[in-house]
């Protein structure tokens, strides 16, 4: 019999490329592995996992909401609140009896699209933030943001004829989907040197290129406030996105998972394309997507997440319900984790002080970091960041010196692969490599989380080795 390989498989799947999971990320799990012997030889006492967005995972360890929790322990085993009932603040128990009685087990199948009394509190807190209605016949619950994303663009996508148009820099995600289902990417650069601004010119350049290709355009995708670059819109360029994508009849994605991730929300306030579209009265179709593994939850494991649909007809919604029953349902623990989300404790409620101090100290400690690291960084020979005023990352610009990048030139990787792997291998802080997200010609970065504590130390260790490594190249 002839033994299965690669040749096998589905040629799409081989082009799929994810980078924050990528080459970086399997080095450093053999280092971690290694540190385990006591003759490891290595330079570092601990692998530092800055490459994903993770932020409960064991070395960066973000406390937990106790509120989130209390109600998922109460709906993982109802007979805890017999014993926790004079222990445990009232509206946690009453909120897992609420629950209970409209889910029962969650260890049962729920609705295709999520348990329906949580889509409505779902649609509740849309038209809390934006002031406009939503319908709960409109909300998909998920198995975290990116099946939501991997369903719409499987739907959208005619294999190999279908245009996706692609902020770059942008999260992996995108193009790793687009290979798996034959989509065309259509790039359009975000502008560094205006703090990652979206640049409409910049999209009409990438539609003028797909129409000379024979590509036809379809949607465009949108990462507000931004992954890898945490930039936030402001409204005027939404409004002009949402009158672009009615003049090329563009189905338009907004990925708001950071939505609550806001470092100076004076100035750089979060608004959703939902809003904005409503208040417009726009017709374009627009798919809203949030998750409960970002913002301040960090619940990245318990997979949960929602995408709104707007402007929708009923005939393509049966479709995506048709596409989302293969899957059965989304878990129901993250179901639990967005009701949680969505519906956090009121102020007259008595989870809400110690809510308050926990969401409050967590927003606070990304703020410093994020600060912090933007300064340090920008203070080093051959490197420019943007301070983000969003999200979870910084992804700072490097200038290499030339013999660094013939270097990497013989190795077969790009200069600032070269630059991370020796990063990782000199101080067990793992990044992504710029290429992973896509940037410009002979340009070279690298993205890094704001999640990790000791941020003295770690940032200390960035700088060391910067110097080093160009001491090491001569561009010092």
């Amino acid at each position: 019999m002839r033994p299965l390989t690669t040749a096998d498989l589905n040629p799409a799947i081989l082009k799929v490329q994810y980078a924050v999971r990528g080459e970086l990320a399997i080095k450093a799990e053999e280092l971690r592995e290694k540190l385990q012997s006591e003759s490891h030889g290595l330079p570092f006492k601990k692998v530092i996992s800055s490459n994903i967005g993770n932020p409960q995972q064991k070395g960066l360890d973000q406390p937990f909401l106790t509120f989130t929790r209390q109600v998922a322990a109460l709906m993982e085993y109802p007979p805890l609140a017999e014993i926790v009932k004079d222990k445990w603040p009232q509206d946690v128990l009453d909120r897992a009896k609420e629950l209970q009685e409209d889910i029962g087990s969650i260890g049962a199948y729920s609705h295709s699209k999520g348990v329906p009394l949580i889509r409505k509190h779902v649609a509740k807190f849309i038209e809390e933030r934006d002031g406009y209605p939503s319908d709960p016949e409109d909300i998909f619950l998920t198995a975290g943001a990116s099946a939501g994303v991997s369903l719409i663009l499987n739907v959208l996508i005619t294999p190999n004829q279908t245009g996706i148009l692609i902020p770059i820099p942008q999260y992996p995600l995108y193009t790793a989907t687009l290979a798996q289902f034959s989509g065309v990417a259509l790039p359009y650069h975000l502008s560094e040197s205006e703090g990652w601004s979206t640049s409409l010119e910049e999209i009409k350049a990438a539609l003028a290129k797909a129409k000379q290709d024979s590509v036809m355009p379809r949607a465009i995708v949108v990462i507000n406030p931004g992954n890898p670059t945490g930039a936030i819109l402001d409204k005027t360029t939404m409004c002009n996105l949402v009158r672009l994508c009615e003049e090329h009849s563009l189905v338009l994605l907004a990925d708001e998972v950071y939505q609550a991730n806001l470092h100076r929300p004076d100035t750089h306030p979060f608004h959703s394309f939902k809003q904005v579209v409503r208040e417009l009265n726009s017709p374009i179709p627009l798919f809203s997507f949030h998750s409960i593994s970002k913002g301040v939850k960090g619940e990245c494991g318990r997979r949960g997440g929602y995408f709104e649909c707007t402007n929708i007809s009923d005939e393509v919604r049966a479709l995506l319900y048709k596409m989302a029953s293969v899957t059965l349902c989304p878990p129901l623990s993250g179901q639990i984790g967005v009701d949680c989300l969505v519906r956090p404790p009121r102020p007259n409620e008595p989870s809400y002080a110690l809510w308050k101090k926990e969401t409050d100290t967590i927003h606070e400690a990304l703020r410093h970091r994020t600060q912090l690291m933007a300064q340090r960084l920008n203070s080093l020979p051959g490197v420019s960041c943007v301070d983000s005023p969003g999200a979870l990352y910084l992804y700072p610009k490097l200038e290499l010196p030339d013999k660094a990048v013939e270097e990497a030139q013989k190795l077969g990787k790009s200069p600032d692969t070269l630059y991370a792997l020796q990063l990782l291998e000199e101080t067990g802080i793992c990044v992504v490599p710029g290429s992973g997200f896509g940037q410009k010609d002979g340009e070279h970065h690298y993205r890094l989380t704001c999640l990790c504590p000791g941020v003295e130390e770690y940032v200390s260790a960035l700088e060391n080795f910067h110097l080093k490594f160009l001491k090491k190249y001569g561009g010092l």
